[in-house]
């Protein structure tokens, strides 16, 4: 619910930029409401003060009474119950030939007297913050996985092991092994520092992969203190914390030539996968980095391809002015690319823009 000064805020702010020339409709967007809510804000039957927290709402006819909740409250604390959970609780007293209320209604009683806490010597879950990194140059934040290819009968497969680079999109390395291992991934991990040794940033390394037992063995970890890379993991049971690695390899099995019928050898599963790579960094037009490929992204001649493009567009609009009405097409690319960026909601959009 929004409160009455920020209704008053955005109604003046949104009556500020009509004035300067924009369209209501798209002012209202910008501030994350829709042009139905501002009218009704604006309307005198309407009062400015949202009416939901002070309407009388009837008490529900399924309700417990005081005394049904005193006597949930006094069995969940006997010595026999006080120990145990709602689910456990309610078919006890059944079996014993007792029905009280259903285990939601025992979860409800319990939270509203602050009697749901966590039991036993264990650490009460915690929500895992998401990892987010910046990088506004190549080398700065990379990221790996692992992804099953398939081989010569069904049941046996090839694990393709594949680091990407954060801001470029470039493969760094990649191999494929018979198995999954943390040896294998220090290997990658060695070979990608050696084959971009020349163009590492001073910037710390940050690493970046899933909660798999490979990503976090003894010995990949090992290597990657020794070599000065800090680890970097997604949620546990959050695959979307690794956007960029789940897409590479979508793009990967989803090639016209790629072997549905799986690979006879590990030696053609890697003569494939080599094709694969050159093709990604060196001619595939990423619709990420505005259809720059990897390799020029990477290589920092990203910045003059797209003038490049820029200045084509421009002498085309000069040739024919009457066909571009919208404008010439935004040839450029931001400097800095976010691995999970927060997420902004509508109502910290209005106050953010209010404030």
């Amino acid at each position: 619910m929004i409160s009455a000064s920020d209704r008053e805020k955005a109604i003046t702010l949104i009556k500020e930029a009509v004035q300067a020339g924009a369209r209501e409709e798209v002012a209202c967007k910008e501030l994350g409401i829709s042009l139905r809510t501002l009218q009704r804000w604006r309307s005198d039957a309407t009062p400015l003060e949202d009416q939901r927290p002070l309407a009388k709402r009837p008490v529900p006819h399924n309700k417990l009474s005081q005394e049904e909740t005193q006597e949930i409250l006094t069995v969940v604390n006997q010595p026999e119950y006080q120990s145990l959970p709602p689910s456990q609780i309610v078919p006890m007293l059944a079996d014993k030939g007792i029905y009280m209320a259903s285990e939601s209604t025992f979860y409800r009683i319990l939270r509203k007297y602050n009697l749901q806490h966590h039991r036993g010597f264990s650490k009460a879950p915690k929500s895992k913050p998401i990892s987010t990194h910046c990088a506004t140059g190549p080398n700065q934040v990379w990221m790996w996985d692992i992804t099953w290819l398939p081989g010569p009968v069904r049941g046996i497969y090839f694990y393709l092991y594949l680091i990407i680079d954060l801001f470029s999109r470039k493969v760094v390395a990649w191999d494929i092994w018979l198995e999954e291992s943390a040896e294998n991934a220090s290997q990658l991990v060695r070979r990608a520092i050696l084959s971009e040794k020349h163009s590492v940033s001073p910037k710390p390394l940050v690493l970046h992969s899933d909660n798999g037992s490979p990503m976090k063995g003894a010995t990949l970890l090992e290597t990657l203190y020794q070599l000065g890379i800090t680890p970097s993991r997604s949620r546990p049971r959050v695959s979307n914390d690794n956007p960029y690695a789940e897409s590479i390899f979508r793009t990967c099995k989803y090639r016209p030539n790629y072997p549905m019928g799986g690979f006879a050898t590990l030696t053609e599963a890697r003569t494939w996968v080599l094709a694969f790579v050159k093709w990604y960094n060196l001619e595939h037009r990423h619709s990420g980095l505005n259809f720059l490929t990897p390799h020029q992204r990477h290589s920092g001649i990203d910045k003059a391809v797209l003038e490049n493009r820029r200045k084509i567009y421009e002498r085309a609009k000069a040739a024919h002015p009457e066909r571009w009405t919208r404008g010439v097409r935004n040839w450029t690319l931001e400097d800095e690319v976010w691995l999970n960026p927060e997420r902004i909601t509508s109502n910290d959009s209005v106050n953010k823009e209010t404030s």
